[in-house]
């Protein structure tokens, strides 16, 4: 009832807001260019899935259209991403596997599994589940996130070497045997064991025999090559035949894959040598400065394959027109097929929660708003149900597509759907250019996508960070890249919360003791503060932090940081009473600290204990953000430096 309540009381105060046309010129550039920048992404990711290009660019347009059409968030742009699509992947290989290797009789159990995934985000929202989110501590998310990254890579090792292993004649005849005992699997899996066999058993049994005995030669070939193809799907296998790949490169691939990274990362810098003393060299710097890296790879490279006459591997043809409504969802699904993957509907809801929340974390932080996760969860939810309908793979908000987005000047709704419309004309009108888009130049894109995805802060930090945090987030990001992301997340939690624990029983047992009562002081902790002169509270601000300031406390914190007024000239953190940071709670105030500098704030420091000096010695928010002359033991030694600096 309560969660009912909470969804109609959010569908009343949006009623009017949904779409409005103040910033219609600045959202137009910023869709078209969120647009352009999915493209090539969601191309990559729909085709590592294994559904295909269109799966990719289909779960593009419809999850970007619905999501932002139902968003908090509003300048966010949704689509297919990494961890999305590194679950996906699973999923739909585990699934086909249950179909002996037919994607076409498995897909309406894998639309399935994804269309159950946003309908139980659309609940998750309802039950206001989304607030829970902040408790997950920033190792996790870092080891995750560098997980991820690794994942990608490895997956493109071997389009990177040009080796495909169902063309492989080495891999084909190890698996022969095994394709031909599953094929006869497959023929006498409806047998059943008795005591006595009837003459209806004995006719079955001869029909099997004689069924199994006609099997080919080109049907043992071709599981064979399903097979070699599904063994290095994954990252366990990718490493256990890189001897096969590194045997059988392929260098036209590895030629285009690595000119593809080459153009990614340098054709910006390199546009920036051309001198400027000719207008048309001045005019194609301001062209490349307003272009995707990707869409520039993208079109260059493939122009280069298509001109030359290279023989690439090219991706999965992209079908021109609307999408078609896949009501096999309904029909045609086998649910003992999906029963083992019931998980993954669980993992790809709580993937994709928190990969949006995180977004819609980092774009409140840049404009000072807060999101709604329960109106998140539920948008997200139903982009993902809709994309499923329509053949299309899950997906997320997408930081880096918002972030542009809002660098060109996307601020509401209308930014996403013109994304989603612009991916839309491109599939009815220009599908069959994209059908010789050659795989190689994706796989060059994901490949900078794997490195631009691993979190480099956290890496970099690890000598500077506690040893449970480090130890948080190389297990999470090994168990990610060699076990299963959704345990891997959980171990993190689990193993966090544990060393979260002991560290507050120690902090705990440390401040009880016992005192005669004649042994108090005669005034209590804060009341240091009485005295002050009108001028000096005309000026200072004073901030009171207590407790641990751990990663459950930071949303907590960057409110109370919220309430500072413009007006204050000097701000007074005092952190007497805090006993603990963690790193989520030194990067978040890392940030207030970074934007109360931006914003001309002078800060000082009070009475930081032993613990909390130390990390923010060792992260050198002392001195780079508080200077050590503005951090004191005591308050009555601020207020001296405030009267000296104040009366100046």
């Amino acid at each position: 009832m309560g969660g009912s309540l909470k969804l109609k009381s959010w569908m009343r105060s949006q009623q009017g807001k949904y779409v409005h046309f103040d910033n219609l010129k600045g959202d137009f550039f910023g869709g078209i260019t969120a647009g352009i920048v999915a493209l090539p992404l969601a191309l990559a990711f729909g085709e590592q899935s294994g559904l295909g290009a269109a799966a990719g660019l289909y779960g593009a347009i419809l999850i970007g259209f619905f999501a932002s059409l139902l968003c908090s968030t509003q300048q966010q742009i949704s689509g297919p991403t990494a961890p999305m699509t590194a679950v996906s992947v699973v999923v739909i290989s585990q699934v086909i596997q249950s179909f002996d290797g037919n994607l076409e009789k498995a897909l309406p159990s894998i639309l399935f599994v994804f269309f159950m995934a946003g309908l139980l985000q659309i609940l998750l929202g309802v039950i206001g589940f989304g607030k829970y989110m902040k408790y997950i501590p920033y190792p996790v998310i870092s080891g995750f996130m560098t997980g991820i990254g690794v994942i990608i890579i490895l997956t493109q090792l071997f389009p990177l070497l040009g080796y495909v292993a169902e063309n492989d004649p080495v891999m084909i005849q190890k698996n022969r045997v095994l394709a031909e005992s599953k094929l006869m699997g497959q023929i006498f899996q409806e047998l059943k064991s008795a005591e006595t066999l009837t003459k209806e058993d004995l006719a079955l049994i001869e029909d099997k025999v004689r069924k199994a005995k006609q099997i080919t030669e080109q049907e043992i070939i071709l599981e064979a090559k399903y097979i070699s193809k599904a063994q290095v799907k994954s990252t366990w296998g990718v490493i256990k035949h890189l001897d096969r790949g590194l045997a059988n490169v392929n260098y036209i691939e590895f030629l285009f894959v690595s000119l593809t990274v080459l153009v990614i990362y340098g054709f910006r810098r390199l546009v920036n040598f051309l001198p400027d003393k000719w207008s048309v060299f001045k005019a194609l710097k301001q062209i490349a400065s307003s272009l995707p890296n990707t869409l520039v790879a993208l079109v260059v490279v493939t122009f280069i394959a298509i001109l030359s006459g290279a023989k690439l591997n090219t991706i999965s043809t992209v079908p021109q027109g609307f999408p078609e409504f896949q009501s096999g969802i309904f029909t045609d699904f086998s649910f003992p097929a999906i029963r083992p993957h019931l998980l993954a509907i669980f993992s790809l809801a709580m993937l994709g929660s928190i990969d949006s929340l995180l977004t819609s974390v980092i774009v409140d932080n840049m404009t000072q708003k807060r999101h709604n996760p329960s109106q998140e969860l539920i948008s997200q939810g139903v982009g993902n149900s809709m994309s499923a309908l329509f053949g299309g793979i899950p997906g997320s908000s997408a930081t880096i597509r918002t972030l542009l987005n809002m660098k060109t000047g996307g601020e509401t709704r209308i930014s996403g759907l013109v994304a989603s419309l612009l991916l839309l004309m491109i599939v009815l009108f220009l599908a069959p250019l994209a059908s010789k888009i050659p795989y190689s130049v994706l796989s060059g894109v994901l490949i900078t996508v794997g490195i631009g995805i691993m979190d480099y802060k956290g890496l970099k930090a690890v000598k500077k960070m506690p040893i449970g945090d480090v130890f948080v987030m190389f297990v999470v990001m090994l168990l990610t890249v060699f076990w299963d992301l959704v345990i891997a997340v959980g171990a993190g939690l689990i193993i966090s919360a544990l060393i979260f624990m002991k560290k507050m029983g120690e902090i705990s047992s440390e401040k009880s003791n016992v005192q005669r009562l004649d042994e108090m002081g005669n005034t209590l902790p804060w009341d240091d503060e009485t005295g002050l002169s009108s001028e000096v509270m005309h000026h200072v601000h004073v901030k009171r932090l207590e407790g641990p300031i751990f990663f459950g406390y930071t949303n907590d914190l960057k409110l109370l940081y919220s309430q500072i007024p413009n007006d204050a000239q000097y701000v007074i953190i005092r952190m007497d009473r805090v006993p603990y940071i963690d790193q989520s709670g030194l990067y978040a105030l890392e940030d207030i600290l970074a934007d109360l500098k931006r914003r001309k704030k002078t800060v000082l420091l009070i009475g930081l204990k032993e613990q909390p000096r130390y990390m923010l010695e060792r992260l050198e928010l002392i001195p780079n953000a508080v200077p050590r002359d503005r951090v004191f033991k005591t308050f009555d030694q601020s207020l001296e430096w405030l009267n000296l600096n104040i009366d100046r």
